[in-house]
């Protein structure tokens, strides 16, 4: 039940010290400030107003992150930006020389493990190429040169393929397959066999049991300087010289 104000027995409001007495639900008088009341209500009006203004510059504030799910995420994230000022960055230039740096690092190992390719290379072409000329059955029984003068002629002919296998190939660059079994590349003596007698001038290195044609006569001039037969060569490098003659 509202307030209402005392009456006495004449139906005139009861005044106490110039202030109007009013009766609440539960019977008791209370002398009622006007003043003090209207007082009260423009207050709480003012806050009222205070925090509806307080209330929309949140709200305003609030669309500028709209979209931004993890607020956490955001904080941490602007923090790590104001963080990286211009003393914690690397400049331009110093990237640069950074970069060039381990480009020439990165070079020098690469050209480091190339040459030690090259020498891999090189010793797996002596062991394989240089082995069997040196283990060739067809050189000690069919040939009146010795294997590193046959090496030397016949060399280039042989080449060593990724899987370590020995191909030969005859002077056209084109492989030579084997004549024992059809389809299949030739065995190193087979395939030097076969170099051996499409070369021109075979008679001069075949043993002579193993000759199909008269040789090159000793008593032959040779223009070039080198002696007019393999049998007039005095030394292994004259024989090699010879034999890359006839070659060429």
């Amino acid at each position: 039940m509202p307030l209402q104000l005392k009456l006495d027995d004449a139906g005139h409001v009861v005044v106490q010290d110039g202030k109007p007495v009013c009766v609440n639900e539960d019977g008791k008088e209370i002398p009622y400030d006007i003043n003090q009341a209207n007082n009260k209500i423009k207050e709480l009006c003012n806050e009222a107003k205070t925090h509806r203004e307080a209330k929309e510059a949140a709200e305003k504030k609030l669309r500028q992150f709209d979209g931004i799910e993890d607020p956490e995420a955001a904080r941490k994230a602007i923090e790590t930006c104001n963080n990286l000022d211009s003393k914690k960055l690397i400049d331009a230039g110093e990237v640069e020389r950074v970069k060039a740096e381990i480009n020439k690092a990165a070079n020098a190992k690469l050209e480091e493990a190339n040459k030690a390719i090259e020498t891999i290379k090189q010793q797996l072409y002596d062991e394989k190429i240089g082995g069997s000329f040196a283990r060739s059955n067809f050189i000690k029984d069919s040939l009146a040169i010795p294997a590193d003068i046959a090496q030397a002629a016949f060399g280039r002919n042989f080449t060593v393929a990724g899987d370590g296998r020995i191909i030969a190939k005859d002077n056209s660059g084109n492989e030579i397959y084997s004549q024992i079994n059809p389809g299949e590349p030739a065995a190193f003596d087979e395939a030097l066999e076969i170099l051996v007698g499409n070369y021109k001038n075979k008679d001069s290195i075949l043993r002579s049991n193993q000759a199909t044609g008269a040789g090159t006569s000793s008593a032959q001039t040779n223009i070039s300087g080198l002696p007019a037969s393999l049998a007039d060569c005095k030394t292994d490098e004259q024989k090699i010289a010879y034999m890359q003659s006839k070659l060429n």
